[in-house]
C-alpha cells in the first residue's frame, strides 16, 4: 500500500467529476515528476505517479511515457501479474488496467463521488486482485478487474465499534451506511507474505488472511501509529511506518522487536537485497539497512522522499518525489 503523498491526498482529495475520463498529460520529462510506485514486470520497469503519469523502461536508464492513460488523478500503486497484465490505482478509487505491458491503459473504475484514494493494489494472478485505501476501502475482483466488489471488513473493527454498528444496522440503516464509510482506519498496503496476505495501515493496524483474502483477523497492536510497509521471507517478518518505526519478528516467535532508531524518517517500502539484507526506503532521502538484526541508515544528499524502489542490474531504481533516481549498489 507513502506518508508524504497520503497525508495530502486524503485531506485535500476533492476532484471534479468528468463526463468522460481525461487522458494523462504528455510530458517530456515525465520521469522527473512525483512518482509514487514502481514495479519490475519481468520485461522491464513501470512507474506511476502525479497526474496519471505512467512511465516504462527496460533497464531503468531510458524512460518513455505510456501512450494512453485514461485519467489525470494521482496514481499511488502499480502491480503486474505477468509481463503484460498490470493494474494501477489512485485517487477517486480509480483503477486502470493494461494488457500490453504498460503502454496503453483502460479505465476499470473511477468513483470521484467517494472522495477517497485507493492506496495499494495487489494481484495474485491474472484474475484475482485486491485494491485498498482510505477509511477501510477494500475492493476485490475475480475476473481481472472487469467487476470490482466492495467489501466492508467488519472483522477488523474493535468490539465496541462492532456492537455500535450492529445496533445502527438494525435501527438506523442510513446512519449505518454513513458510519461504515469512515469508521475503519486507512488501509495503506496489502502484501503477499510467507504467512498469507498481510494488510497494514493507520492506528497500528495489522491484519492477516490465511485463506487468500476471504477472512481477515486483526493482529495484536504493537504500536499506535501508522504502518506503510510490510515484507517477509522464510526467516522473518518486518513492518515499518511513521517516524522511522521498524519492527521485526522471527518466524515462530510471538514477540516483535522494536528497533532503536536515531532517524525519524517515515518508511514507505521495504525490499530485499540479495537475500542478505533489507532496504527500507523512507522520506527525506533516507535508506535504512536491516542486516543481521542491526538497523543502520544512509542519507541521500538530495533529501527527497523515496516512495518505492526495485533492484535491477545491481542498481536501486527509486520512485521519488522528484522522479526516478538510480543508486549503484555494492554487493
Amino acid at each position: 500500500m507513502k506518508y508524504l503523498v497520503y497525508a495530502s491526498l486524503i485531506i485535500s482529495g476533492a476532484s471534479v467529476a468528468q463526463d468522460a475520463p481525461l487522458q494523462a498529460i504528455s510530458a517530456i520529462n515525465a520521469n522527473k515528476t512525483l512518482l509514487t510506485d514502481i514495479t519490475n514486470t519481468g520485461a522491464g520497469l513501470v512507474a506511476v505517479g502525479k497526474h496519471g503519469t505512467v512511465i516504462k523502461s527496460i533497464n531503468g536508464e531510458k524512460w518513455q511515457q505510456a501512450q494512453s492513460v485514461p485519467t489525470q488523478v494521482l496514481l499511488t500503486a502499480v502491480d503486474f501479474s505477468t509481463e503484460t497484465n498490470g493494474w494501477a490505482c489512485g485517487h477517486d478509487a480509480t483503477i486502470i488496467n493494461t494488457t500490453d505491458g504498460g503502454l496503453n491503459w483502460q479505465l476499470q473504475q473511477a468513483k470521484p463521488e467517494l472522495d477517497k484514494p485507493c492506496l495499494d493494489i495487489y494481484f495474485e494472478d491474472d484474475s484475482k486482485g485486491f485494491a485498498v485505501g482510505a477509511y477501510g476501502m477494500f475492493y476485490q475482483t475475480t475476473d481481472g478487474g472487469q467487476h470490482w466488489q466492495k467489501r466492508f471488513l467488519d472483522s477488523l473493527l474493535f468490539s465496541e465499534d462492532r456492537e455500535y454498528l450492529n445496533d445502527l444496522k438494525e435501527n438506523d440503516p442510513e446512519g449505518y451506511e454513513a458510519e461504515t464509510a469512515s469508521i475503519l482506519p486507512h488501509f495503506n498496503r496489502i502484501e503477499k507474505t510467507d504467512n498469507g496476505l498481510m494488510l497494514v495501515g493507520e492506528m497500528g493496524l495489522m491484519a492477516r488472511s490465511q485463506d487468500n483474502g476471504v477472512t481477515w483477523q486483526r493482529l495484536d497492536e504493537i504500536y499506535p501509529g501508522s504502518f506503510f510497509a510490510v515484507a517477509s521471507d522464510s526467516e522473518q517478518e518486518i513492518v515499518a511506518g511513521l517516524r522511522g518505526n521498524v519492527f521485526a519478528k522471527s518466524k515462530g516467535e510471538q514477540q516483535w522487536q522494536h528497533f532503536e532508531n536515531v532517524k525519524t524518517a517515515t518508511v514507505n517500502n521495504i525490499i530485499n537485497y540479495n537475500n542478505e539484507q533489507w532496504l527500507l526506503l523512507a522520506n527525506s532521502g533516507v535508506i535504512f539497512h536491516l542486516k543481521d538484526g542491526l538497523l543502520t541508515h544512509e542519507q541521500r544528499p538530495d533529501g527527497k522522499a523515496i516512495l518505492d524502489g526495485v533492484i535491477i542490474n545491481n542498481k536501486l531504481v527509486m520512485a521519488t518525489e522528484d522522479g526516478i533516481k538510480v543508486k549503484e549498489l555494492t554487493p
